[in-house]
């Protein structure tokens, strides 16, 4: 169990470090900063949706033959068909073109909190069922590729954190209560994990679902959120090379660590 917390505290250290930079950086990130931090995060949640998600769906549902896609089929659309929701009725990341007239109903720092919050609670599920299925020992995780993944997520909130953080600084608020802000940002990751972790005897029968579930919520993220910025403007070049790290480098960690 000590191996579980660590690996699902991982990605939370990652959102942390982000934070931090308000620390370390001028009040805003530059733009050649912000593609290359969001295209490195694009590549690493891509590779981990295949090598550490889908592609232990895929296998855990071997039994089924010819239908063995089905899960991971079935999982990844409700994924995204749930990101999709939360898109609807919560704002976007990336909101700086966006107008707040007087009316708004939640100010602008608040709903970029809110935004990065609820899309970190997949990501937390995720971590969560890869350590579930290890600790019911099925066949096709093992605690490396577990911990690869939670490092993999970690790596990429540290952009997240970064997002959340230095915006707030930009707008006057002091760099201690930004620090703080954008730290909460991550906190659902470990609880939604760990509620997870707790439910393992709910979550092994259907994990090839729920692989596929947290595959598809992040690629949706990756579709809708990431790629947009990492590519609109100047710079887009930054953003492709960052991605292509991501995505090496993540690759990498699942297979030698897997």
């Amino acid at each position: 169990m000590p191996d579980i917390f660590r690996g699902l505290i991982i990605p939370f250290i990652g959102t942390t470090a982000g934070a931090a930079m308000v620390f370390l950086l001028r009040d805003q990130l530059t733009q050649k900063v912000q593609k290359s931090l969001t295209g490195f995060a694009a590549g690493v949640m891509v590779a981990a949706s295949f090598w550490s998600l889908l592609a232990p769906a895929l296998e855990e549902a071997e039994n089924m033959g010819k239908f063995a896609f089905v899960p991971a089929a079935v999982g990844f659309l409700i994924g995204m068909g749930f990101l999709l929701l939360l898109d609807v009725i919560t704002p976007h990341m990336h909101m700086d073109n966006e107008e707040e007239g007087p009316k708004s109903g939640l100010k602008r720092t608040t709903k970029l909190i809110l935004a990065v919050t609820l899309h970190n609670i997949p990501e937390g599920m995720a971590v969560g069922v890869v350590f579930a299925g290890w600790l019911y020992g099925t066949s096709n995780i093992t605690m490396a590729s577990a911990l690869a993944l939670s490092i993999g997520i970690a790596i990429q909130n540290f952009p997240e954190g970064a997002i959340v953080s230095m915006p707030l600084r930009a707008g006057g608020m002091k760099k201690s209560k930004t620090f703080v802000l954008g730290t909460l940002s991550g906190a659902v990751e470990p609880v939604a994990g760990l509620i997870t972790v707790l439910a393992a005897g709910f979550v092994v029968p259907v994990l090839p679902y729920l692989l596929s579930f947290a595959a598809g919520a992040m690629m949706y993220v990756v579709v809708e959120e990431l790629i947009p910025e990492m590519s609109e403007g100047k710079h887009s070049n930054l953003g492709t090379v960052a991605f292509a790290a991501g995505f090496t480098l993540m690759m990498i960690l699942d297979v030698a660590l897997g």
